[in-house]
């Protein structure tokens, strides 16, 4: 057999792997492993296994990566996100289906210290769906944008979604941070229109609370100045280039340890917890790009990406429908496979195609990173669904029929991104050029 059949047979067979069960790190790992020696020789192969792990789980720049997660899980398990969400509360809780658009509110203020799309989801199942329950809020509405709005942390930085893309794309990791934010903005935006029509046609789904006076309101806006002063130290220190990705996430972590220790929301029970789940999120992650470098190489040596790069380039198709292709592919993968694992495994090989036809790097990796977050909210691997029916004990029909209104948001924002790449390119360029 030559090469490419070689290489398409190993792709099945890590597919095929995953469905019975395997992780889909070691699949990986021992099809690159296998593909390789197979190819090359088993020496080599040998070589080649040893010393990309060990190469991964010794680099420095990987270090990024548990970093941000931990100050996600510190955020996760104090009272940060129940403060974020009574000050979004405290303004705009009087309108109607203000406690969701509180929610929405809250969550992407959140999400500047918190990378996770399920642990915001499971902080504000925890949170805001009992309050929205207490009001009278409709089930469909309350489980559903919890369960859409955790999606926004896969673009809006600190995003492990955009961090691991980086790393596999080589791109500047805060010029991705910098990429996601006006998507991101536009999408919560998108999130809270959705909730005003939909209750001012049906008033019975978020009833108005009550209209709390401005005093109230401006003894609640602390909490929120320190979470935003946190993010703009973080993500400023790494364009200012006082900080590289990982010593920004060392300082954003020490801050929020240092914020939930003064608050005294954080006890040794729940720091414990934080260090447990974020060892086993980051190993997660690692191993999975450990075994994403381990097959890269085999496939790498079936030149696969580059004969599939020349190949969509020569399509008889227009570069936007190859792209509509490309992003359909990630979203029927992300559907039966974890989307960031999917990730990891289809970008080397498209990457190199998307290079060809012409497109920024940067708004390639936001138009994959909503083509994510619509597969952290669809059947069959709908994580952020299971986590908001774990919690809330509500049926999964009773979420789908709530998280179905909010995908037309993230539908909007990837038209908006074809037809306005500025929207994701033009914070980048425009601070970059202003900070260098």
């Amino acid at each position: 057999m030559n090469e490419i059949i070689v290489g398409i047979i190993g792709l099945i067979v890590v597919l095929l792997m995953f469905l019975t069960g395997i992780e889909l790190a070691f699949a990986m790992i021992l099809i690159g492993f296998l593909g390789f020696g197979y190819l090359i020789s088993w020496g080599a192969a040998f070589n080649l296994l040893a010393k990309d792990i060990f190469d991964v789980l010794n680099s420095y720049s990987f270090t990024v990566i548990p970093l941000f997660v931990f100050m996600g899980q510190l955020a996760f398990n104090s009272g940060i996100a129940k403060r974020l969400f009574d000050a979004a509360y405290k303004f705009i809780g009087h309108i109607p289906g203000g406690l969701a658009m509180a929610t929405v509110a809250g969550a992407t203020v959140f999400k500047s210290i918190c990378g996770s799309s399920p642990a915001t989801a499971a902080t504000f199942a925890s949170v805001a769906v009992p309050e929205m329950e207490r009001y009278g809020y409709d089930r469909r509405l309350s489980t559903g944008i919890v369960a859409t709005v955790g999606t926004l942390g896969i673009i809006i930085p600190p995003s492990v979604t955009l961090i691991v893309y980086g790393i596999i794309t080589d791109q500047s990791i805060g010029r991705l941070f910098l990429a996601g934010i006006f998507p991101g903005l536009v999408i919560a935006f998108f999130f809270i229109c959705i909730i005003y029509g939909w209750c001012k046609i049906n008033p019975t789904v978020g009833p108005v609370g009550p209209k709390f006076k401005w005093g109230q309101r401006l003894r609640a806006m602390p909490e929120v100045v320190w979470v935003v002063f946190i993010f703009f130290l973080v993500i400023g220190g790494i364009l200012k280039g006082f900080f590289t990705p990982t010593e920004a996430g060392s300082v954003g972590t020490f801050l929020v340890l240092l914020l939930t220790v003064l608050k005294r929301d954080l006890n040794f029970k729940a720091f414990i917890k934080s260090v447990v789940e974020s060892v086993r999120t980051a190993c997660m992650v690692l191993f999975l790009i450990a075994g994403s470098t381990v097959l890269g190489h085999f496939i790498a040596v079936t030149k696969i990406p580059m004969i599939a790069a020349d190949w969509i380039v020569s399509l008889p198709l227009s570069s936007w429908l190859v792209l509509i292709i490309i992003a359909l592919i990630y979203l029927l993968g992300g559907s039966f496979i974890d989307d960031l694992a999917f990730m990891i495994l289809a970008t080397p090989i498209f990457y190199p195609a998307i290079i060809k036809l012409g497109y920024d790097p940067l708004w390639f990796g936001i138009m994959i990173g909503i083509t994510v977050m619509v597969g952290v909210v669809i059947p069959p691997v709908a994580i952020n669904v299971f986590v908001v029916k774990n919690i809330t004990k509500t049926p999964f029909g009773v979420i789908y029929k709530g998280v179905y209104p909010f995908l037309l948001s993230l539908i909007v924002c990837a038209i908006l991104l074809f037809i306005l790449p500025q929207l994701a390119t033009w914070l980048p360029m425009k601070l970059m050029g202003a900070l260098t």
